[in-house]
């Protein structure tokens, strides 16, 4: 029989239609088509993107030039622009300002080929720390109350380009899915003094039916209430508000965790179209007792339709408990291949 299942963050309910009970093979995956030709993101081309903002490089290596791991540029087509300032106002009952925000592309590797389920270890955690420098960096602008990390791997998941890259979206205003998460763990503590996703990692570990991989820092849950089949969530076990307040040796354990996730997706879903995103706490709010950061990725399987869209619930048909076995049962070689030089 179907289910209801309730968010325990935001009440979002979704229904898990167990009754479809599809498996990884039962989803149809369109396989991406390379189209070969100029990537402004390989190597040599660094002249035809925007200049860097920020690049891991051998010291003494100039800018704007090949030699970088991790390139950080401003995105050629944004949806915000950093000049000028964000001039709230009204008009009649609306309220506008200036699309004033941080647009930038992270480019994950030099390797045209490579994905990040493809990198080494070290090469993952360099993503890794790139993510938390931006976000350190744009912090210290007062115009910007929240930084949004996210990735769309595949032209499904809204990919525009081949090359491996994340994004970030530097944002004046707190966006409302996080505020919504904010508010509703706000509400458990308040209640309970205790933050709910430490609550729900504490009951996932004991329950062990939702867990895919676990490290001794991090967990990866196929969440109770998942929007999407194979929706999986990377949390920290220890509380942590905001994702720059750890040590580097924790993003390493983060990479060596995050990795082996996305390799397991690729097996099981035959390297399906995925988006994730990076839920912190907002700037300059990096210590809060109630809020836990964590990744949420989700693969491109179904499609939001008329039902959806008018509604707000979510339709899955693969249970989570069904989904975290399949995943967990996914046989990997010891280590991801290692990306090499650029060949492009």
């Amino acid at each position: 029989m179907p289910e209801l299942r309730k968010d325990p963050i935001i009440s979002r309910w979704v229904i898990i239609s167990t009754e479809r009970g599809k498996r990884p093979h039962d989803f149809v995956v369109e396989p991406e088509v390379t189209k070969g030709g100029f990537c402004p993101f390989c190597p040599g081309n660094e002249h035809t993107t925007p200049p860097e903002i920020m690049a891991y490089r051998p010291a003494g290596q100039p800018a704007n030039s090949p030699g970088w791991t991790v390139r950080v540029v401003s995105n050629k087509f944004p949806a915000l622009v950093i000049e000028g300032e964000l001039d709230r106002r009204g008009e009649g009952m609306y309220d506008l300002m200036n699309g004033i925000g941080a647009h930038e592309v992270i480019i994950e590797n030099p390797n045209h080929q490579a994905t990040l389920s493809t990198l080494t270890i070290p090469q993952f955690a360099d993503v890794l720390y790139a993510y938390r420098d931006r976000i350190r960096d744009l912090s210290r602008d007062p115009r910007f109350r929240y930084i949004l990390i996210f990735k769309n791997s595949g032209r499904a998941a809204g990919a525009s380009l081949e090359h491996s890259h994340s994004q970030l979206i530097g944002l004046p205003i707190v966006p409302e899915l996080v505020q919504e998460e904010l508010s509703g763990s706000l509400m458990h503590y308040r209640l309970k003094e205790r933050c709910v996703f430490c609550d729900m990692i504490r009951q996932e570990l004991q329950q062990g039916v939702r867990v895919v991989l676990e490290n001794e820092l991090f967990v990866a849950i196929c969440p109770f209430a998942p929007r999407s089949p194979f929706e999986i969530w990377i949390l920290p076990k220890k509380h942590h508000s905001s994702y720059i307040d750890m040590l580097d040796k924790e993003y390493l354990k983060l990479a060596e965790l995050f990795s082996p996730v996305l390799r397991r997706l690729d097996v099981a879903l035959n390297r399906a179209p995925y988006n994730f995103i990076l839920h912190t706490a907002p700037v300059r709010e990096t210590h809060m007792e109630h809020y836990h950061w964590h990744f949420e990725i989700m693969p491109k399987l179904t499609l939001m339709a008329g039902f959806e869209w008018g509604s707000g619930f979510f339709i899955n048909p693969t249970p989570p408990e069904d989904a975290a076995r399949y995943l967990r049962e996914v046989q990997l070689e010891e280590a991801a291949p290692p990306a090499g030089e650029s060949t492009t």
